[in-house]
């Protein structure tokens, strides 16, 4: 279950980074007509459907159309930029999942006959939450939301394939969670100042309301999310001492350790870090992988796609009744 969620995590962080430029994996995504096709894109002489895609965009402007309990759908921004962050999550999952499938193909790897079963009952329970709206949105059958499911769990699939073995081992120290607050400047003048009122006993929070650069004072903090000098002298901190200046590469730094171990997040933080050991495992043979497909996206199909947000559409399910039937994949 946690590999599962591991991979659902890991296309969601990966959605930006293969549109920065529109790329997939470490390659740019080449933008060029199909023809009279009603295909969406092709990766390595495979094609995506229109009715594919709509399934995605309906999920996709449901999960991100709103916060906070705020429909964000119903407010006029003045800009697409909403519509044009969903139709890129949408198009770069999509690309993410057809780029695995032939990853997986490539390497004998198929989903068993149980798998497959397992994919048609979540179809089948997805597709029965359809509304008559929805289902003429997607303009989907049953058959083809079962066929959906396939794709997307021969994904999973190979994300388990290649990540098998990865060690799960993490020690405390590793997975380690501090709570501290701090203060960061930029000028150097600041810095002599801060230090000499902190030596004279000034109270940490006070300075740090007068001088701190950061948004917020007090935070938590794990191996890797300081610079190093910073991590280094702050790891080696007990509760409530109060570091000297510490000058990084972008300013000065002055910690004040809180608790030095936070039990709690670090054994939280030690699945964190067992998702990013196999996000890197399985990157490197992806991105290899990748960097020998042809690909070729229907700009006209794909522009003329649009999302339904009248509150008809309110679909937002698909990932969840995947994950609720299929998180042993």
């Amino acid at each position: 279950m946690r590999r599962i969620r591991a991979f659902l995590v890991c296309s969601v962080l990966c959605v930006a980074m293969l549109f920065s430029g529109c790329q997939i994996g470490g390659k740019q995504f080449v933008f060029s007509g199909m023809g009279v096709s009603r295909q969406v894109f092709e990766i390595g002489g495979r094609s995506c459907s229109t009715k594919e895609a709509r399934v995605y965009l309906a999920n996709y402007q449901n999960i991100y159309g709103t916060a906070y309990g705020l429909d964000l759908w119903q407010h006029d921004f003045g800009n697409d930029a909403l519509v044009d962050y969903v139709k890129n999550v949408a198009l770069a999952e999509l690309t993410r999942v057809y780029c695995m499938d032939l990853l997986a193909e490539s390497r004998g790897i198929t989903l068993t006959e149980e798998e497959k079963k397992k994919t048609e009952e979540a179809g089948k329970e997805y597709y029965e939450s359809l509304s008559r709206e929805e289902r003429a949105y997607m303009d989907v059958s049953k058959s083809d939301v079962k066929k959906y499911y396939m794709h997307y769990a021969l994904a999973a699939k190979l994300y388990s394939s290649l990540t098998d073995g990865i060690n799960e081992e993490v020690s405390d120290d590793e997975a380690r969670v501090m709570e501290i607050m701090q203060i960061f400047v930029t000028d150097s003048g600041k810095a002599w100042e801060i230090s000499a009122k902190l030596s004279s006993g000034d109270d940490f929070v006070a300075v740090a309301n007068n001088y701190n650069e950061l948004a917020t004072i007090q935070v938590t903090i794990a191996r890797d999310d300081v610079p190093p000098v910073v991590e280094e002298i702050a790891f080696a901190m007990d509760n409530n001492e109060i570091s000297e200046m510490i000058a990084a590469e972008n300013g000065y730094y002055f910690i004040k350790c809180l608790n030095k171990y936070n039990v709690e997040l670090t054994e939280a933080n030690k699945s964190n870090i067992v998702e990013k050991r196999e996000k890197a495992a399985f990157d490197d043979v992806y991105n290899e992988y990748v960097s020998s497909l042809t690909s070729s996206i229907n700009e006209e199909v794909w522009e003329s796609i649009t999302l339904d947000t009248s509150g008809a559409i309110t679909t937002n399910s698909f990932f969840d009744v995947f994950f609720k039937y299929c998180s042993e994949i």
